[in-house]
């Protein structure tokens, strides 16, 4: 059984693109063998800036062959039938055989469908795959019709096993699969000829090549730690980052840098943005005074001066780079400190938020609106809220954050605390926009969520009012991000507040129930990621106060922890028994069994045994209720299980006796009543 091993080599492949490239180039070249008839033993996908790597081991040398027996028309049917029948099955009129049946002579098709050997179809799924590759952006070059994300240069397409190695034919755009690759675009340029995977990469890395980009990672990242450690310093962790720089290198050379001492003073996220998003530079930290100090480089080639050269060259740009950060900064503390926040906060009036919300100005006035509602709700001082959200908007306007988007909000909290702003206020500048994503840390300082709720409730009500709201997988505004911000706030926080309420106080004209029922939507995700079962949301729904996020979900998790119980689970039961009775006859009898119970009119002791278990229940249920104790209510109800067991084992409902079977719908009516006082148990299944 041969070994593929695919190599697709073109000028830089973007970072970004890589690892889906690799993760798609595998798939679909896999799929195209499998359904080809090429089973196989294992894949592996390889990407470096300029080559796409596949190897496939234990792959068929050829498709089996494939025999169908096809049936088809009466041999009296008519005649188009047949023609359909013969295009159909591929086969011609003296091919088929006649076969005597109960209704009738029919005719059958023998198909065979001979196997192909496995370079045909390699070349046939390669071609296919690189005409369809799903690049996010493609190009074309020179005079044909290819597109690839850069140039293609050239192909290895090799077939090995034991016997030897051979180049499957074939050809695109003019590059023809041959059995070499290249090395190292400067270290190492020259052809290289290869024999099979293992020989591929043991050639190319002694051409100067890291095939495998946790390999690059890895190293990547030891060495900069090393060399961290070495001077008392550390790296500032950067996952995303760092297979980004993986990305950018077939050869990395980890090299250190000193930061200018002039820079120093410049806030340590200016410093780590400047140089991750200008000059791919990760940070280096004193542990002890939190500063960064110096920069690690990566660079893509070995120099005779040990990265000397490279080392001077980047300092020298990276200090004209933070030359300007330092102007754009001294400029905002100017303007921070001589004439308050106020002045960017009035220039954010000329500023558009949208066209059919108004500018950004427009947008703060209600948001200020919003955050003092909401700041009872937070606890929050109502004067701070609103002083909180009136500036935590303004560093928009800054040099800095125009320079380093990136940096709003963190510029913020620099601004507000040297404008003399309390600390509370430039905190919430800070962090106001959090959370941003599902792990993203939850503000929980009173002001900073009274007006992170107000930026988030104020835009989802915004564009509810325009009808702007996300549809299938497109959600261009974020809105349900920000609706799952607005969940963390609150559950996080344990605040309690009607959403509804909340919704007239945003902007005009805002469907509140169809708002309200996509944050239930979103809720149901959030908790069924904590186990939640989607019927039991659905139950806890259902009931009065369906806007109070807060006080669904927690009743959405007693409610789900309850069923999971033996008595939960039999209560439910016991619950769903008596509901249906009751739908049943009040159907029939075309009247509401909810007038009450009488004891007087019981006759079994198990029906009297009810009675005093729901009279010695009942109260408790429903205090825990109104105290929102919906453990404590489940658990009173979990009381009622064996007296309801055992009513329904000895009693029938439907007496002969009129007045009885009355009584003892009415009881059944009790016990639905204290049931669906917790959660709409009809929609939980089970």
């Amino acid at each position: 059984m041969p070994d593929l091993l695919i190599e697709l080599f073109s000028e830089e492949i973007p970072a970004r693109m890589q690892a889906r490239a690799a993760d798609d180039f595998k798939k679909r070249m896999t799929d195209g063998l499998v359904e080809a008839g090429l089973t196989y033993q294992g894949a592996a996908a390889f990407v470096t800036p300029r080559r796409l790597t596949l190897t496939v081991q234990g792959l068929l040398s050829a498709s089996p062959t494939l025999r169908e027996e096809r049936k088809g028309p009466r041999v009296d049917a008519p005649e188009k039938a047949i023609e359909g029948f013969l295009r159909g099955a591929g086969v011609s009129r003296d091919q088929l055989e006649q076969r005597d049946e109960k209704k009738g002579a029919v005719f059958y098709a023998l198909i065979e469908k001979s196997g192909r050997p496995a370079p045909a179809i390699v070349s046939e799924v390669l071609g296919q795959v690189i005409r369809g590759f799903p690049w996010p952006k493609s190009m074309r070059w020179g005079a044909g019709t290819l597109r690839w994300v850069r140039p293609l240069q050239s192909i290895l397409c090799l077939l090995s096993d034991e016997a030897g190695a051979e180049v499957v034919p074939f050809e695109i755009e003019g590059i023809v699969a041959a059995d070499q690759t290249f090395g190292h675009r400067f270290m190492a340029p020259d052809p290289i000829t290869v024999s099979g995977f293992d020989a591929y990469q043991s050639q190319l890395k002694r051409a100067y090549v890291m095939v495998d980009a946790a390999e690059r990672r890895a190293m990547i990242w030891n060495e900069a730690t090393i060399q961290a450690f070495a001077l008392g310093l550390e790296v500032i962790e950067d996952p995303g980052f760092l297979t980004e720089v993986a990305g950018l290198v077939e050869w990395p050379v980890v090299l250190m840098g000193l930061i200018d001492p002039e820079f120093m003073d410049l806030p340590g996220e200016v410093l780590k943005t400047s140089m991750k998003e200008h000059q791919k530079f990760f940070s280096v930290r004193n542990p002890k005074t939190g500063k960064i100090e110096r920069f690690i480089t990566v660079a893509n080639r070995e120099t005779a001066d040990q990265g000397e050269t490279i080392l001077a060259g980047n300092q020298k740009v990276l200090s004209a780079r933070l030359a300007d950060a330092k102007f754009f900064w001294e400029n905002d503390l100017r303007v921070a400190r001589g004439e308050g926040l106020s002045a960017w906060t009035e220039a954010l009036s000329t500023v558009t938020f949208h066209n059919k919300l108004g500018s950004e100005q427009a947008r703060i006035d209600r948001i200020v609106t919003l955050a003092r509602y909401l700041a009872p709700v937070a606890a929050a001082d109502v004067d701070l809220a609103g002083q909180a959200a009136r500036v935590a908007k303004a560093d928009l306007s800054s040099e800095m954050v125009y320079e380093f988007p990136e940096l709003q909000g963190v510029m913020g909290r620099y601004y507000a605390t040297a404008a003399g702003l309390p600390a509370s206020v430039a905190e919430a500048c800070e962090v106001h926009y959090a959370p941003l994503g599902p792990s993203d840390q939850v503000p929980t300082a009173p002001v900073a969520v009274a007006v992170a709720l107000a930026d988030k409730l104020d835009k989802l009500t915004g564009f509810w009012a325009i009808d702007e709201k996300p549809t299938g997988s497109k959600d261009p505004f974020a809105l349900r991000r920000a609706a799952l911000g607005v969940i963390r706030l609150l559950l996080e926080n344990r605040l309690s507040c009607g959403l509804k309420a909340v919704f007239a106080q945003g902007y005009d004209g805002a469907d509140a129930d169809d708002l309200l029922g996509f944050f239930h939507d979103r809720l149901k995700v959030y908790l069924r990621d904590q186990g939640i079962r989607h019927d039991v949301i659905d139950a806890c729904i259902a009931m009065a106060g369906n806007d109070d996020l807060t006080l669904l979900s927690k009743r959405a998790a007693a409610v789900s922890d309850f069923v999971k119980t033996d008595d939960g689970e039999n209560l439910l039961q016991a619950f769903k028994r008596a509901n249906n009775i009751l739908d049943q006859a009040e159907a029939k009898d075309g009247v509401e069994y909810s007038y009450g119970a009488d004891v007087k009119y019981a006759e079994a002791e198990v029906e009297r045994a009810l009675f005093a278990a729901l009279d010695a229940e009942a109260g408790a249920i429903e205090a825990a209720v109104l105290a929102e104790d919906f453990v404590a209510a489940l658990s009173g109800m979990a009381g009622l299980r064996t007296p309801l067991d055992d009513f329904f084992e000895a009693v029938q409902i439907n007496d002969n006796n009129a007045v009885i079977r009355r009584n003892r719908l009415n009881l059944l009516s009790r016990i639905r009543g204290i049931c669906l006082s917790v959660a709409d148990f009809t929609k939980v299944e089970g």
